[in-house]
């Protein structure tokens, strides 16, 4: 019944999601953590800075290995071995929540991992198959209905002992805002669009950010966070200003996720 009450009390934190402003480290009396980030126009523009991150976290992927494991970290590429199937799921997603350690939850219908043409076609938007690229090849990740994901953190293995983890990252593509192009009279000041929030056990937010973001369709950024000691057991993804869907224009950033990296998920210690 523990797990059923999490599942509960997880959703009904998506209820309000703050609006988007600049936000800093919390000050929680602990050090803060390390921060790693990147933006460009293509995979060798994030890709060191993702391989420093997956470093820190822990050198050993620990794929779907029986957890908690003393170190390592976990992956998910929404990629299934190279499908390119699209694959369309509700929420509370669960799919890895055995294997990896990681459920996620949207207050929209659900998610979807697709392929550039799966994103067109589920989002019923032409232009989702040259605005974005893959990290991984080939599949993209995002809620629908929504533009806000959160990931709640167990013990692999177990599918409902909570855990807390040292960190999270994520990719992202086409994160343009603020891009700085055209006139500032006609778009004012632009603020960035893409957010994600790391919060503790007891709910309190430990850190928040901003994701960089770079000009242009189909760029990649990366952020991620890893703190000394595993104390996060929630993030909160906003990617981009407005959910994806059919019709789109230079006021709507709308962003999709690839890889997410953490580090091994350790059981809570009560």
């Amino acid at each position: 019944m523990r797990h059923v009450n999490i599942l509960a009390a997880a959703f009904v934190t998506l209820s309000a999601v703050p609006a988007l402003a600049q936000s800093n480290p919390i000050n929680t009396g602990f050090l803060p953590p390390t921060v790693f980030q990147a933006a460009g126009p293509t995979v060798t523009s994030i890709q060191g800075t993702v391989d420093q991150y997956r470093a820190a976290l822990g050198a050993t992927n620990n794929g779907n290995a029986v957890g908690p494991l003393a170190s390592g970290r976990r992956e998910i590429n929404w990629d299934g071995g190279g499908s390119t199937a699209t694959a369309i799921a509700g929420t509370p997603f669960t799919g890895f929540l055995v294997n990896r350690g990681a459920l996620f939850i949207t207050p929209g219908t659900g998610f979807v991992q697709a392929p550039l043409s799966g994103l067109a076609t589920t989002f019923g938007n032409p232009t989702y198959a040259t605005i974005f690229q893959p990290f991984s090849p080939v599949r993209l990740f995002s809620p629908i209905e929504s533009h806000v994901t959160e990931v709640h953190f167990f013990v692999p293995g177990t599918g409902s002992t909570p855990a807390t983890t040292t960190g999270f990252g994520a990719v992202f593509t086409d994160v343009d805002h603020p891009d700085g192009d055209g006139p500032a009279k006609k778009h004012g000041n632009r603020k960035a669009s893409t957010l994600i929030e790391y919060f503790g056990t007891d709910g309190d937010l430990l850190f928040s950010s901003f994701v960089p973001a770079s000009p242009g369709n189909a760029s990649l950024s990366f952020f991620g966070i890893v703190f000394s000691d595993p104390r996060i057991a929630r993030v909160r993804i906003t990617s981009g200003n407005v959910a994806p869907g059919p019709n789109d224009d230079e006021k709507r950033d709308v962003v999709m996720m690839d890889d997410f990296l953490y580090g091994e998920p350790q059981p809570l210690h009560y």
